[in-house]
Formats: structure tokens, C-alpha cells, sequence
């Protein structure tokens, strides 16, 4: 048995059936520079999922490494928040002049799920409520209350929940019945929906509507722009809070606004992020309205949430990105690779859409003879880019999306040789499944 194989046995004996792996012959990620890396067999790949969205600049940045280096030479690499953390209270105070949150507070997690969880708490707490809103076709988090607000089904293990949850419209244009509306009259639809909700559905007091500007285990499905603005004016009128999960969507990877829900003209009472601001070290957090923050009245802490290691790289990696302006690198990229991929999708029958913003695109693939959601087509895109030298990652609600978010670093040329990836890829598919 080879040292791989015997990698994968050893794998599948301790580690639970529900962690997937990526590919028929997953691989061990051993190296990386840049923005690509290399598995324990010595293959390259240019690496267009960078770990589920979080090394959002990439490998071996000197920078982040340095930052990481000194702080561990100072020989304090965990005090606990009992304690005053220089980093923490820096980046504290750029995520809440960035958040345009009037008054804003952070409190730091290890994860978007507990980032989530604790924006929740904030919201049932301060309204007095279990009953929160959320988006079909979303996803938040593995944990109780974080599965409680995903809407897809793939991902939620329990009927039951902490809350109380209603589910909106807003990214489900797909269905018959919304296909063929404008974004306005979508809008429209999906606001009077939410009334109807509110006025049937929902008993007494509701906290929250939590949703991602674009939703990333939904396959980057995303509302029309201005539907978030539209929903908060009837929220207000209630008194009910808009949480936005900014795990996949912040630090300007749309290329459109440096948080997805700004794109939206309005601004949120809290907002959840994780994922790229560690750059790969584990971090997450909510940015609130000072007032939502402090209403808590139980005493709470984060052991390692805040820690020093993550603060060291968070800081780094959020200077690097505001110093190089890689949300304008994200706009310009994007528009290179989602204009060449809706090009491509012009002649291949498997692409039923391909959609995205800046740094943060994906195709969707169904039955050439059927037009039904076809996962066995992307699991072959998933397999043809691997053997072409490229990374995707995969999701949607019918698990037929190939989802991508490149480091916002990417180059012009990586940008093209990504593409060229892509379309080959697709073609080649394409081919088999027509023949």
C-alpha cells in the first residue's frame, strides 16, 4: 500500500463518515507559495479555493509570517481574554471604523459558526425572542443554534432547534414562479412576502433576519442588489434586527464593496466575519452596535478567541489588503474570469449559469438532456481542473455547483491561466456528456 493510500485508510478509521473529502483520490495539501501549492505526491495546482475562502492572500505571505514570527519570539502565544491584548484592541479598532456601524464593538470567536452563534445570542437577548428570520438556501454554521438558521437541507442534521426560525426569499430566483421577474418586481415580491410572514408566520416578537450577502454553501447564489435595503425598511418598523454573515462575503472579495451587505446601500446592527482575515489562522468575530454588545448581563469570555497568533495575522493580513487595494484587484479579476466564463457557457450545454462578484464566482452545471441539476457534472469538473493543475471546490443546494474564490493576490496571468483551466475543463466535460 502506498504511504497515500495508507494516509486515506487512516483517515477514513478516526475521522467521522460526515467529513467529505474533495475527489475520488483526495489529496494532502503539503506546501504553498503564493498562490499556489503542492500535495504529498509533488503535484502543482494554481489554487482557486484557497481553503474554503480562507487563505484570502494566499501562502507564505512574508508579511503575515513575520507578524506571526514576533509574536511567538515574545514567548506568549495564548493569555486569555482576562487579560488586555494589544492586537486584539487594534484590530477591534479597524473592524469597527471599517464596519460603518455607528458605535461598534467587536467581540472575537474562533470560527464564523460560534461568530454566528453569538450574534444570535446578542439578537434573542436583546429582543426577548427565540424567533429569528433567515434565508432558504443558506448556511451558517455545523453548531445548534447555527443550524437552526441554514436552509438547506444537505447541511442540517435536526428538525429542532434553540430557535424559532422562518425562512425568506431573496436567492431563489430559479424557481418558476420568480424566473422571470425583473430585479425590481423581484424585490417587490420578495418584500410583501416578508409582510406576509411576519403578519401569519411569525408570533409576537421576532429578533433577527440573519443572511449572507452572497450565500457560499448555496453555490453563490446571491439577492438582487437593494433587496437587503428593502427588507431592513420593513425590519425597522418592528424593531427587528439585520445580522449579516460576512464569513465568505468581507474584506472586499465582491470587488464591489469591502462588505458584501454594503452593496445593498445599508448598514447592518451586527455583522459576522471569519474565514480570510486570519489568512489561515483560525479567527472569527462580530462587529455590533455598541448598545446590542453591551446588553448581555452574564458575564462571558473567549478563551482562545482574540489569542495572539490570530491577532498577529489578522492584523497583517487586513493592513496588506487596505495598503494593495485587493478589492479593486478582486473587481478587476473577477470581471476577467466571470466575462470569459459566461463567454465559454454560450456553447457548452452542461453550464446552466454562471454567476459571481469580484473574487467569488461559480458555474452551474445540469443534464444537457434533461436541464435538471446534475451533481455528477460537477463532480467531473471538480476531477478534470484537478487534472489540469487547478483547485474548485463544489456546493450548491443540489450539490451541481463548482464554486471558486482565488486569493484577491491573483495576477493577471494567474487570472488567465485559471480561466483557460476552467474552460478546457468545461468543454471536455461538456463533450462527454453530449456524446
Amino acid at each position: 500500500m502506498s504511504e497515500h493510500a495508507s494516509l486515506l485508510q487512516r483517515h477514513r478509521a478516526v475521522m467521522p463518515s460526515w467529513v467529505a473529502l474533495n475527489y475520488e483520490r483526495p489529496i494532502e495539501i503539503v506546501a504553498g507559495k503564493g498562490n499556489r501549492v503542492t500535495d504529498g505526491e509533488g503535484n502543482g495546482y494554481l489554487d482557486f479555493f484557497t481553503g474554503i475562502l480562507s487563505n484570502m492572500i494566499g501562502y507564505d505571505v512574508p508579511e503575515v509570517r513575520e507578524a506571526v514570527e514576533r509574536q511567538i519570539a515574545t514567548g506568549i502565544v495564548h493569555t486569555s481574554t482576562s487579560y488586555l491584548l494589544r492586537g486584539q484592541i487594534e484590530l477591534a479598532e479597524k473592524i469597527a471604523r471599517l464596519s460603518g456601524i455607528p458605535g461598534a464593538k467587536v467581540f472575537f470567536t474562533n470560527s464564523g459558526t460560534e461568530a454566528n452563534e453569538t450574534a444570535l445570542l446578542l439578537a434573542a437577548y436583546t429582543r426577548r425572542t427565540d424567533q429569528m428570520l433567515a434565508m432558504r438556501q443558506s448556511y451558517h454554521g455545523r453548531s445548534f443554534g447555527a443550524i437552526g438558521v441554514t436552509g438547506t437541507r444537505a447541511w442540517t442534521n435536526l428538525s429542532y432547534s434553540p430557535v424559532h426560525v422562518h425562512f425568506l426569499h431573496g436567492a431563489d430566483r430559479h424557481l418558476p414562479q420568480f424566473k422571470d421577474l425583473s430585479d425590481e418586481a423581484y424585490i417587490d415580491v420578495c418584500v410583501e412576502d416578508l409582510r406576509h410572514v411576519l403578519a401569519t408566520a411569525a408570533g409576537g416578537e421576532v429578533g433577527a433576519l440573519i443572511a449572507e450577502p452572497i450565500q457560499g454553501v448555496g453555490g453563490f447564489t446571491m439577492a438582487p442588489d437593494g433587496l437587503f435595503r428593502a427588507y431592513k425598511e420593513v425590519l425597522d418598523e418592528y424593531g427587528i434586527l439585520l445580522i449579516s454573515d460576512e464569513v465568505q462575503t468581507g474584506w472586499g472579495r465582491t470587488g464591489q464593496s469591502f462588505f458584501g451587505i454594503q452593496s445593498h446601500g445599508v448598514t447592518p446592527d451586527m455583522m459576522t466575519f471569519a474565514k480570510g482575515l486570519g489568512n489561515g489562522f483560525a479567527i472569527g468575530g462580530v462587529v455590533a452596535r455598541g448598545d446590542l454588545m453591551d446588553a448581555l448581563p452574564a458575564v462571558g469570555i473567549s478563551t482562545f478567541g482574540g489569542n495572539p497568533i490570530a491577532m498577529a495575522a489578522g492584523n497583517a493580513t487586513l493592513d496588506y489588503v487596505l495598503e494593495h487595494d485587493l478589492q479593486s484587484n478582486a473587481a478587476r479579476q473577477g470581471e476577467t474570469i466571470i466575462g470569459g466564463l459566461r463567454a465559454a457557457a454560450e456553447t457548452l450545454d452542461i453550464v446552466r449559469a454562471v454567476r459571481g462578484k469580484g473574487l467569488m464566482f461559480a458555474v452551474e452545471l445540469a443534464d444537457p438532456a434533461t436541464g435538471e441539476p446534475s451533481p455528477p457534472l460537477a463532480a467531473a469538473v471538480l476531477e478534470a481542473t484537478r487534472e489540469r493543475g487547478l483547485l474548485v471546490g463544489k456546493g450548491g443546494l443540489y450539490g451541481n455547483v463548482v464554486r471558486m474564490a482565488p486569493p484577491l493576490t491573483l495576477t493577471d496571468a494567474e487570472a488567465a491561466e485559471g480561466l483557460a483551466i476552467l474552460t478546457d475543463a468545461l468543454h471536455s466535460v461538456n463533450e462527454d456528456a453530449t456524446s
